[in-house]
Parts: C-alpha cells; structure tokens; sequence
C-alpha cells in the first residue's frame, strides 16, 4: 500500500489562484457523521487494532474505512470478528480499500455485504501510458460494479493526484467518470490531491453531481514543501489553505455521503495525536 503516497509539485501561485480557499465567507456545514481511513494510523493499529479502535471511538469517530494491511482488510480476524469489535466501540465500518491479490473479487464483495458493508473502494491504478488505458480501466470498473451490486453492495474508485494529470489532452478522472456506469461505480475524491494538482474540488463535485459519494480529507500546507520532496505538503484539518466549512457543504450539497480524515505527515505529532486533532476539527460540524 505504499504506493497510496506519491510526490507532490510545488505550485507557489496555488493559495492566489483557486477560489475556494480561505478568503471565502465563513459557511457552517452539518454533518452526521465523520470518519477515519484506518491506513492514517497504520503504524498503532499493526501492534493492537482493538486498542486503536477503542481510542478512535472515544475521539468521536464513528465510521472506519479499512484497507489490505499486512494482516489483511479485517487485521487479523474474519469480517464478522472485526465488525463486531468496531461496532462495539461505536465504529460503523462502512468500506474498504481492497488489493488485487489472490482472494478472488467476488470473495472480497461477499465478506464486505455479509457484515453490512457499504464499499469496496479499488485505491490504485497507477498513472497510464494512453487515455485508451483509463477506458480499459473504466470497463473493469464497470464489470466491478456489476459484481458489487449482485452482492448489494457498492464499487467505488478513490482518485489520487495521477487521475489530474492530461493524458493525450484529456483528464483521465474525467475519462473514468464520463466511460463507467453511475448506477454502478462511484467516486472517492481525495480534497488534497484535487488541490495540489491545481484543481477546484468543488467544481468537480458540481459538475459530476452525486458521483462522488465518498472522500479523504486532509488540509494543504500554507507554505509548500519543495518540488521533488519526499513528504507531502500536507497538514491537519483547518490549519492549512482550504476552507473546508464550504468544501464541505459543498460536498454534502452535491451527493457526498461518507467523510473520511486521512492525514500523511506528521512534524511533532504522532499519528494518533494527529487523528484527535482532526476529529476535534470536526466535531465541531457534527448536527
């Protein structure tokens, strides 16, 4: 799953040229709920995932996005085990990020829609040498989707920073979006890789109303690391350049139903000091 982080290009005109950052008027979502994709504190939930799960429950998140750790999408016990030890400390485990791997995807469909699950959401794909590639990648989304639905369950894509990439002078998110069926896939938009490739996420959200049902959030750095650096220009909710009370509204106003905080670098906080700040951030929001 390293592969889920990649390299950032420095744009220092960024904080000048969207719209949608800080210099807008305050607007005051309402959400339900939030969550947490549990990939953020890998690192604690490796050495005692009941422990973690007890904490982020106590911290006021209510939903989990898993993913394939190295002791698999449940860490360690069937799906039924791990939904019952979540769903006691008040974690509704709505989706997971899913490798291709030797378990077969009709398996992984039938083990998420037996616990009640909402998602398999496919994390990767890599950048691509042709946009004809992303319409093959659209077709397997939509065979996905059929299997998904069988289950009666849902299929979904999260975009990294590559999909905002032109490829042959197209977009590929808008290839994916334009060539995969609605009532079969939907989208997870990732708010920092939508901002760090220079574009407006609540433009996408408009113009693909309800296609985006699912998305990571985390706040871009005011002063951005240099181009070709290693770590992401990425920070805790509200302490960066996005005004996310309107991105959020935004989102919740055009079809976004799960929110999930994902943060990838820390400076003097641990991952799980970290996961408080950004659910304090939150709470805040909560109706």
């Amino acid at each position: 799953m390293l592969n889920r982080r990649s390299f950032i290009r420095n744009s220092g005109t960024l904080a000048l040229s969207i719209p949608f950052l800080k210099s807008e008027l305050f607007k005051e979502p309402k959400l339900n709920a939030f969550g947490i994709q549990l990939y953020m504190v890998r690192d604690v939930m490796e050495k005692d995932p009941k422990t973690v799960l007890r904490i982020l429950g106590d911290m006021g998140y209510s939903q989990i996005e898993s993913f394939k750790s190295e002791k698999g999408m449940f860490w360690g016990m069937t799906n039924k085990e791990f939904k019952k030890v979540s769903s006691g400390y008040g974690l509704n485990l709505i989706s997971t990020h899913y490798d291709d791997d030797e378990i077969p995807f009709e398996k992984k469909a039938a083990e998420a829609a037996e616990i009640g699950m909402k998602y398999l959401i496919c994390p990767w794909k890599g950048p691509q040498k042709s946009i004809d590639d992303f319409k093959r990648i659209a077709d397997d989304f939509n065979n996905r989707g059929k299997i998904c639905k069988q289950t009666g369950i849902r299929f979904g894509y999260h975009a990294h920073d590559y999909p905002y990439k032109k490829i042959d002078g197209q977009f590929p998110i808008d290839v994916l979006l334009e060539n995969t069926d609605k009532d079969l896939v939907d989208y997870q938009m990732d708010f920092y890789y939508t901002v760090t490739e220079g574009q407006d996420p609540e433009a996408y959200l408009k113009k693909y109303k309800d296609r985006f049902r699912l998305c990571h959030m985390r706040d871009v750095m005011k002063k951005r690391l240099p181009a070709g650096s290693q770590d992401e220009s990425a920070c805790d909710l509200g302490e960066g350049i996005i005004n996310y009370p309107s991105l959020i509204q935004t989102a919740l106003d055009n079809g976004v139903i799960y929110f999930f905080v994902e943060q990838s670098r820390y400076f003097e906080e641990t991952t799980m000091q970290s996961a408080k700040n950004n659910a304090d951030y939150l709470k805040k929001f909560l109706s």
